[in-house]
């Protein structure tokens, strides 16, 4: 086992519960989203319009606590209409990022769950600031969730970070990264693997580590080098498996899927 290994091991719990008859709403689950709604709607009308597979992922997100779980979808809410006002980021709103070619998508999981992968060494901050980058993540989260299928609420994502340097470090990107993930898209995560991640890049992930939600911290797996393609085959079928780890589909740009 490589340093990095023997140190992400100290981090990371492996979540392997997630299917799709998640989408069954449990009877607590139910009665938590009654007492929800009439809070929600008299300060948000919109949330009227909001499913209540959408409302049970933001009580989930705060242990079905009806007190928190309003607060974290009001706050969700707000953000929504005021950083995508027209319900949706477009490529015109994100060329740099785009230009980097740095995220694409692939197959399914063993359980519905659409694929991502990021490559590491591809991402540089932004000289322009945060804002286009942070507009990049709420596109490349829409897609995913657009794309799962009747019954899937989750997705999986393959960090890779081969080749990955210091020129690559952006600490207040994946710090904002997080953030939006957590705060406005909880309980999408299935799980993310972090792999052929360089020693170097513990050092960054020490910084950001305080950052990252307890629900979060047991999605996220680094693999071992010598283990990536067995380890990714326990979760994906090797028909649905990236070339570049052996398997059968090629990448597809996010902005082509």
């Amino acid at each position: 086992m490589d340093h990095t290994s023997t140190m992400a091991m100290q981090l990371v719990v492996v979540d392997t519960n997630t299917t799709v008859t998640e989408q069954h709403v449990t009877p607590t689950e139910l009665t938590k989203i009654s007492l929800l709604r009439p809070i929600l709607q008299p300060l948000h009308p919109s949330s009227k319009d909001e499913d209540d597979l959408t409302l049970r992922r933001f009580l989930r997100a705060r242990e079905l606590d009806v007190e928190k779980a309003s607060a974290m979808f009001l706050k969700y809410l707000k953000w929504r209409h005021s950083f995508v006002p027209n319900g949706s980021i477009s490529i015109s709103d994100i060329p740099n990022e785009l230009a980097q070619d740095k995220v694409f998508v692939q197959g399914h999981d063993k359980t519905g769950r659409p694929i991502f992968i990021v490559f590491g060494r591809k991402h540089f901050q932004n000289k322009d600031g945060l804002d286009e980058f942070k507009r990049f993540v709420v596109y490349v989260l829409d897609k995913l969730c657009a794309s799962m299928p009747p019954g899937q609420e989750k997705f999986v994502g393959i960090a890779e970070l081969k080749g990955w340097g210091y020129s690559n470090s952006d600490v207040r990107g994946y710090v904002s990264a997080l953030s939006i993930l957590q705060d406005y898209y909880p309980e999408r995560l299935g799980k993310l693997f972090i792999v052929n991640a360089p020693y170097i890049f513990m050092k960054v992930w020490q910084i950001v580590y305080p950052f990252i939600d307890n629900k979060t911290k047991k999605k996220i797996v680094f693999v071992e080098k010598n283990k990536v393609k067995s380890t990714l085959l326990e979760e994906i079928d090797h028909s649905q498996l990236p070339e570049i780890y052996g398997g059968q589909l090629s990448l597809v740009p996010i902005q082509d899927s």
